[in-house]
Order: C-alpha cells, then sequence, then structure tokens
C-alpha cells in the first residue's frame, strides 16, 4: 500500500503508463466516454469529488505540458476558468463539440462528480528532461 500519492490503482496506473503527448481527460459528470476509452468513474454524488479537487492532485503527479479546454467554459463556467489560470498551466481552448470528438484519442477518461458546465480539460502529457 501506498503511504502518500494517488491511492486509486486504475489513476496510478494510468499515470505510469502515459508517454509523451499521451493524453487523459478530468471530466464532469454528464461527459459522454467513448466506448473504446478506459472511464475511471470517482463520481459519489453532484459535486464530489470536484473536478479542481481531482486536477490539483493529479497535476502534483503528472508533468502537464497543456490543458485543452471548451471555449465555453470561459463564459459558461467562468469561476472554474479563473482558478485554472491560476494553475500555472498553458491553456488551449477548442468548441466542446470538438473536445468530444477529440476524446476517442485519450488514454483515459476520469470523471468527476463535477456538476458545473463544461468542466471538462483535456491534459496532455509532458515529459520531465
Amino acid at each position: 500500500m501506498y503511504k502518500t500519492g494517488i491511492l486509486n490503482s486504475e489513476i496510478s496506473k494510468v499515470l505510469s503508463d502515459l508517454g509523451h503527448t499521451d493524453q487523459i481527460i478530468i471530466a464532469d459528470c454528464g461527459l459522454p466516454v467513448p466506448q473504446e476509452v478506459k472511464k475511471i468513474d470517482l463520481a459519489l454524488e453532484f459535486g464530489k469529488p470536484s473536478f479542481l479537487e481531482v486536477f490539483s492532485l493529479i497535476k502534483n503527479h503528472m508533468v502537464i505540458e497543456q490543458v485543452t479546454i471548451a471555449n465555453e467554459m470561459i463564459k459558461q463556467n467562468d469561476e472554474l476558468y479563473i482558478q485554472l489560470m491560476a494553475e500555472n498551466v498553458d491553456i488551449n481552448t477548442k468548441s466542446h463539440e470538438q473536445l468530444k470528438v477529440d476524446s476517442t484519442q485519450v488514454k483515459a477518461v476520469i470523471r468527476t462528480g463535477e456538476a458545473k458546465p463544461y468542466a471538462n480539460a483535456i491534459l496532455k502529457s509532458g515529459v520531465l528532461f
């Protein structure tokens, strides 16, 4: 058993297996997950765990080269957008529809209990060296 870090074995495995430019998604409870993509469901109830709780934990254990969000988040979930900006990560935007299309290419979707609109982000893996 780990003493520190991510205790969820599925998340730990996915993060260990990521190579440079591989991607995962941290998603709200409503984002459809393509059938061919691994879904790690953390949702307990609406709002728990929150998108930001999961993002912050993942950020501590993953080299993130870029974060891609739906441009709709900027206006329709500005509170989360402001919090993400404070995380000091490179943020790219695209339409929510394109984000859903791109979700077919990720290694895993981590589903949170987040119930605010457009609380989804593609995290592109960086490299330590």
